[in-house]
């Protein structure tokens, strides 16, 4: 069950405007009730820049600086609808960002581990999810691609940014029945994936074509 964000000036932005934002996300095929909840009552202005905030709720990717983005609301929902298909309750998540995503996640799952290479962006997507009171997200600075092995076994992951492959050290951290949800490609075509571990080996579906940043390596201060 979805946890209410509760946060004194919620309503600087019109439950009208949120509400038509989830009804755009139905008729794209959006039908988990959980996850439209969770976007129905997630703040997506406080993880944009202030000149951008009138533009929050719009159902569009958006520069939060570093040269990253902001997800489309759409694929936040479709990424975390098939990540919620296989019930998980431990998480990871590669690529913070702003922590939009993050705090989406956080309502829906018991456990969240969060991996971003950037670390203003880490920093401030730590203090947004600390105002929004999500208390199960647990933080990292460091190069995503490479999971959070201590961590782990993960009953799912998410990536935020796409690599060219899916890299052997995601698919090495989810447990048996787990589930992988990343976008793979480079910057001409891309496609969303799931990769499902089962106790014969790796099962890998693709979905729609998408758009992300990079998964690059490294980290940056």
């Amino acid at each position: 069950m979805v946890s209410k964000i509760q946060l004194d000036g919620i309503g600087m932005t019109s439950q009208r405007t949120r509400n038509r934002l989830v009804e755009r996300l139905r008729e794209q095929g959006v039908s988990n009730l959980s996850v439209l909840d969770a976007i129905l009552n997630t703040p997506r202005h406080l993880f944009v820049d202030e000149a951008l905030s009138h533009r929050a709720y719009e159902d569009t990717a958006l520069p939060i600086g570093h040269n990253q983005t902001i997800s489309q609301p759409y694929i936040v929902a479709r990424m975390t609808e098939l990540l919620l298909e296989v019930k998980p309750k431990k998480v990871l998540e590669v690529g913070t960002g702003s922590g939009y995503q993050t705090a989406i996640l956080a309502q829906l799952v018991d456990q969240l581990y969060s991996v971003e290479r950037i670390k203003p962006l880490l920093e401030k997507a730590r203090q947004r999810c600390r105002l929004l009171k999500l208390d199960n997200v647990f933080f990292k600075h460091a190069d995503g691609g490479m999971g959070w092995a201590e961590k782990g076994p993960f009953d799912a992951i998410l990536s935020a940014a796409a690599p060219r492959l899916v890299p052997q050290e995601l698919k090495e951290q989810l447990a048996v029945g787990g589930r992988l949800v990343i976008p793979v490609g480079d910057n001409r075509e891309q496609h969303l994936i799931t990769v499902d571990r089962t106790d014969h080996g790796f099962k890998e579906t693709v979905h729609e074509a998408v758009r992300f940043v990079p998964l690059l390596g490294g980290t940056v201060n």
